[in-house]
């Protein structure tokens, strides 16, 4: 299903991509070395919950997934990428850790990931991979103007990951979002210029660049949800959640005073 969402629909979608960025940005503030996923799964249900809205995670039972989610937000340390299912593990100086929250709010959904590092070390090859992840982001939400194609956001996303370096997968990417929080189109991290659904305004897509530092291939973790690098190289993924208006892509998921 291709949603496209009236004016209220979207004014929704922007009360939850405002929830969404400032409850990644809390917990990113919150989380240092000796935290553990799990105290940031509670943390993240106790804000979704205060705030009167839903996850989209915790019943989620896709068919690539082994049963409900279970938790509320993904969480993936060095080579785990998506899906990564919260358990007790302790984090330590230097891991990178991604963070993935989908919640609905209003009957709209909004779905942002960020990428970042634990503590005071800072690997280069780590800081390199998360900022180029952001750089395609931006690139692929620049490509996404009315009567521009999917196929040019993929383009422009791929570009930025290939240039840089990364080999790209195209199984998981981005997606449409609406009323659910995966929907049509698939938006691949790479693709050709000109093909695909034509952008028209009232569309919402998430769109997520991540990358594994020497392999596109990836492997299931024992949990049947947790994606992680076959190499065990490191992972960075980030997602924003965009509405296409007549004037180009409106970043929904942008933290506190960025968000226009």
């Amino acid at each position: 299903m291709i949603e496209i969402l009236n004016s209220a629909k979207l004014a929704r979608a922007g009360e939850a991509g405002a929830l969404v960025a400032d409850i990644l940005q809390t917990l990113r503030g919150r989380t240092g070395v000796g935290t553990n996923l799990l105290e940031i799964d509670r943390w993240a249900e106790e804000m979704i919950t205060e705030a009167g809205a839903q996850s989209c995670y915790v019943d989620y039972e896709p068919s690539f997934g082994r049963g409900p989610f279970g938790h509320y937000i993904c969480t993936g340390v060095n080579d785990a990428v998506l899906h990564g299912r919260p358990r007790d593990r302790t984090l330590a100086d230097g891991d990178l850790l991604t963070l993935d929250l989908a919640v609905s709010k209003g009957g709209v959904a909004a779905d942002s990931a960020i990428s970042f590092l634990v503590g005071e070390a800072r690997p280069p090859e780590s800081v390199e991979m998360i900022a180029a992840t952001e750089r395609a982001l931006a690139a692929g939400i620049a490509a996404a103007v009315p009567g521009a194609r999917t196929g040019d956001i993929s383009h422009a996303i791929g570009t930025v990951l290939r240039e840089a370096g990364y080999p790209v997968n195209t199984e998981f990417g981005g997606h449409g979002i609406g009323s659910t929080m995966h929907q049509d189109p698939h938006i691949a991290n790479t693709g050709r210029p000109g093909r695909g659904y034509k952008l028209r305004p009232g569309l919402m897509l998430a769109l997520e660049p991540w990358v594994m530092a020497d392999t596109a291939d990836l492997v299931t973790d024992a949990d049947g949800w947790t994606l992680r690098s076959a190499t065990g190289c490191r992972t960075a993924h980030s997602e924003h959640t965009i509405a296409i208006t007549g004037d180009g892509a409106r970043i929904l998921t942008l933290p506190g005073a960025a968000r226009s």
